[in-house]
């Protein structure tokens, strides 16, 4: 409500008030009306001062820092300074959905804090498992280095591949880390993805056939497909995601690539028929060291990193990467490429 009505309100109804009183006593309608128009006008006057020096002023105040908060510096500065008409209402407004946005911010803070913890717990894990087998390995080199020079090189081998996990732990935390400030920068060029696509996959079928998984291109899309994008980078992504559908497919069972053409982008899907992965897991997926199955996931090797990487890959190509799955039927990963004539 604005100050003029909200006085004129007050000032009515004392106003009223005393000439209904003045009219109980004298009888007259005279001076009923003249004590109500010079009360009227007495108490407009002094509350209209009184309440906008002293409070509504201070409100102004109030409403003015908060909506300045609220758009920031450059914001601010762009449309410059705004002056509410009824600022006693816009502030219990701006009051109520500053709260609810601050809130928000505490619940995804406290989120952000969960997933640090969680993350710096996971990093640690990582990193001791193979440090201490080199420790382990290294201690008992020292005590059959010269009765057993077989078992030695065998010991310095399992070191030797240690050493390799931890090297693959920090280059690939180095990816992200460049990733998300910008240092490494996406070099976009033309490019057929379907002739990066069997160039990924040529180079996946030994380890494909380890595993007895066939690796699927089907004819229809084997058409030109042109795209706007890093092509190493894109590469690391389908590496990544046919590897994982290697990893944690199903043995004697295959996997698809395939393209299909949107608007102004193609969506790529890489499914496989593994046994799938249970919802509560997938908004989790892209995090970094999350493990559906810790002890499979060692088994099979690998950093924890890959899908994080992907997903960072992609969203600096200001694309989406986005993954569905059914239990015991399969799971399909998808993102988009801009997509060019």
């Amino acid at each position: 409500m604005k100050l003029s009505i909200l006085v004129l309100i007050t000032a009515l109804a004392v106003g009223l008030s005393i000439g209904l009183v003045n009219f109980y006593f004298q009888q007259s309608w005279y001076f009923m009306l003249i004590s109500f128009g010079v009360s009227f006008i007495t108490s407009f006057i002094m509350f209209y001062y009184l309440l906008e020096k002293y409070i509504y002023s201070k409100v102004k105040l109030i409403y003015k820092l908060i909506h300045n908060l609220k758009l920031g510096k450059d914001l601010k500065d762009a449309l410059g300074e705004y002056v509410s008409s009824d600022p006693i209402n816009d502030v219990e407004h701006e009051v109520k959905e500053w709260a609810g946005a601050k809130k928000k911010e505490i619940d995804v803070l406290k989120k952000q804090e969960q997933f640090r913890r969680e993350f710096l717990s996971n990093v640690s894990h990582e990193f001791k498992t193979p440090l201490f087998a080199i420790q382990g390995y290294i201690e008992t080199l020292q005590d059959c280095i010269v009765d057993d020079p077989d078992m030695a090189v065998k010991f310095l081998k399992k070191a030797e591949k240690n050493v390799e996990r931890l090297s693959y732990l920090i280059n690939d935390l180095d990816s992200i880390a460049k990733l998300e400030s910008g240092e490494i920068p996406i070099e976009y060029h033309k490019f057929d993805f379907v002739v990066l696509a069997k160039e990924v996959m040529e180079g996946l079928e030994d380890k494909a056939k380890k595993r007895e998984i066939r690796l699927f291109f089907k004819e229809k899309y084997m058409h030109p497909a042109f795209v706007n994008a890093d092509r190493e980078k894109i590469r690391q992504v389908m590496i990544n995601l046919i590897t994982n559908s290697i990893k944690y497919g199903k043995e004697n069972g295959s996997t698809f690539i395939k393209i299909f053409e949107l608007h102004d982008q193609y969506l790529i899907e890489v499914t496989d028929d593994g046994i799938g992965i249970e919802e509560k897991h997938l908004a989790r997926l892209f995090e970094r060291f999350y493990r559906i199955d810790s002890h499979r996931s060692r088994e099979v090797g690998g950093t924890g990193l890959g899908l994080a990487i992907v997903k960072h890959i992609l969203e600096a190509h200001e694309q989406i990467i986005s993954v569905r799955s059914t239990l015991q039927i399969g799971t399909t990963f998808a993102f988009t490429l801009q997509k060019l004539g």
